[in-house]
């Protein structure tokens, strides 16, 4: 059997030309050979490696420009509202990070390409875990490498580094604050207090507790929301829907915040923030339209089924002298959707 066919059916395939001796295969192949190493410039000439590290100096240099250029844009120039100003701020960023991006990226790749070591080794197959010279020898080849970047002899390319990558982050600050104020509590708390007045939503007007008739649901919001600056934020979390059930199948919390069976329920689904807008009156279950959470009003809007995690809040209501219903305060819970915070 020739040497190529001993490799066939040691390997299982055709076209392999490994061979192996009569013994078996062998634990290492000789080497192919490599190409003369082609020494470069900067290994050659100290001038020529001084004016490698001047040059990726300069691009790092260009990086720091491109970085504070990136704050300088945010703060400088402020939106007024024009098309014109939103372009010219878009540009300056967008010239701005690509500066510091760009010459971040060409300074670290023409280091490694001119100043950094460019010997060619063979690293030979071994075991999974190495043995303890194996490794020890492992541990001095990265110190060897940490000593070869050079940084120590080279303070120039040193300290620019350290600049440019101490100021590449820093406008992600400016970024995230340039979004717009923190929220403080605003995701937790709605425009509803007490005494504020039910209203039907969207035609207005208040609404009397014997109006509301058994198995009827009404979109209500708080009356005087309309007159609010940043309206359609606060209607996202004030949206109510107000039902009337028989009071027996209701809980007790559910009952004693409501009016004789007359309950009130966030509308804002606790899973992505949907309006929850389908009440099905025979099985008194709510349902959201986007991705099928269902609520039970017979378990105080537990959920029954769904990716929610988290019951609607109930809003406390009562009524007034004259009949019309108000609520009593505002929700006990935050409404809307969970989040790493909320749970």
């Amino acid at each position: 059997m020739s040497d190529i066919e001993r490799a066939e059916e040691a390997h299982g395939q055709a076209g392999t030309t490994l061979a192996k001796p009569a013994g078996g295969l062998p634990d290492r192949f000789e080497n192919p050979g490599l190409p003369p190493h082609q020494h470069r410039m900067g290994d050659t000439d100290p001038k020529a490696a001084k004016r490698a590290e001047r040059q990726v100096a300069i691009l790092l240099l260009l990086s720091m420009i491109g970085s504070i250029g990136i704050i300088v844009s945010i703060i400088a120039i402020k939106y007024d509202g024009s098309f014109d100003r939103i372009g010219l701020s878009t540009r300056a960023i967008g010239l701005s990070m690509f500066l510091s991006l760009f010459a971040l990226g060409v300074g670290a790749v023409h280091w490694a390409k001119t100043l950094m070591p460019d010997d060619e080794r063979i690293d030979y197959r071994h075991r999974q875990r190495g043995t303890e010279a194996e490794r020890a020898e492992a541990v001095a080849i990265l110190k060897e490498g940490a000593g070869e970047a050079a940084l120590g002899r080279r303070p120039l390319i040193r300290n620019t580094l350290v600049g440019a990558l101490a100021l590449f982050p820093i406008p992600a600050v400016f970024f995230f604050r340039d979004t717009g104020p923190l929220p403080g509590d605003d995701l937790s708390t709605t425009f509803w207090k007490a005494g504020d007045y039910l209203v039907k939503d969207p035609e207005g007007g208040r609404i009397r507790a014997a109006d509301v008739s058994l198995g009827s649901v009404v979109h209500v919001l708080p009356e005087g929301i309309e007159e609010e600056e940043d309206v359609l934020n606060q209607k996202a979390k004030a949206a109510v829907l107000l039902m009337r059930l028989e009071e027996n199948l209701l809980t007790e919390k559910s009952a004693d915040w409501g009016v004789d069976g007359t309950v009130a329920y966030s509308k804002i689904c606790t899973h992505m923030g949907c309006p929850v807008a389908l009440y099905e009156q025979q099985t008194h279950h709510l349902l959201c339209p986007c991705h099928q959470s269902t609520f039970d009003l017979t378990q105080d809007c537990k959920v029954i089924f769904g990716p929610a995690k988290r019951r609607l809040p109930q809003l406390p209501i009562e009524v007034d002298d004259e009949g019309y219903l108000r609520a009593s305060s505002g929700f006990h819970e935050a409404v809307g959707p969970s989040f790493w915070e909320r749970g």
